[in-house]
């Protein structure tokens, strides 16, 4: 593994653990050269997905990406890095356990607000706005009149 500081290809694992969920290891490394510490997870992989995208492009499934935006949605609204961290990898079982190779962008987007709604109504409202695009504020009262009945 490389060190992210000076670049050495070179570094130690110093401790190695699994998550809380057990889901993936947990590597403290090291680096000799400039001393540097940092930490790695190492996650099963069953398939390589492809994300179809709404302009027909076709790409690898990013997981860090899908992790990004949820957590910017759900950002000040309590929710743990180790509760977004399970509800990515709930999401990215489900789809490997569907059996799909490729997935709609669209399907993704879906599951997380399935998910985000019984975890916090502001992070669902946040992830939809961007999700469907809301352009004016109608778009948000529209959507949370829906939600409130």
């Amino acid at each position: 593994m490389r060190c992210p500081f000076c670049g050495n290809s070179n570094t130690q694992v110093k401790d190695s653990r699994d998550t809380v969920d057990e889901n993936a290891i947990r590597r403290r490394r090291e680096c000799p050269d400039c001393g540097g510490r940092f930490t790695t997870y190492e996650r099963v992989e069953l398939q390589d997905l492809l994300v179809i995208k709404k302009n027909g492009e076709r790409v690898p499934f990013d997981r860090d990406k899908l992790l990004r935006s949820i957590t910017l949605a759900v950002s000040k609204c309590g929710v743990s890095s180790f509760e977004i961290d399970k509800l990515v990898d709930e999401i990215r079982r489900e789809i490997e356990n569907s059996g799909v190779v490729e997935v709609k962008s669209r399907d993704i987007g879906e599951k997380v607000m399935d998910k985000l709604i019984g975890i916090n109504k502001v992070a669902y409202i946040r992830f939809a706005s961007v999700y469907k695009d809301f352009k004016e504020v109608k778009d948000f009262e529209e959507f949370v009149s829906k939600i409130k009945s």
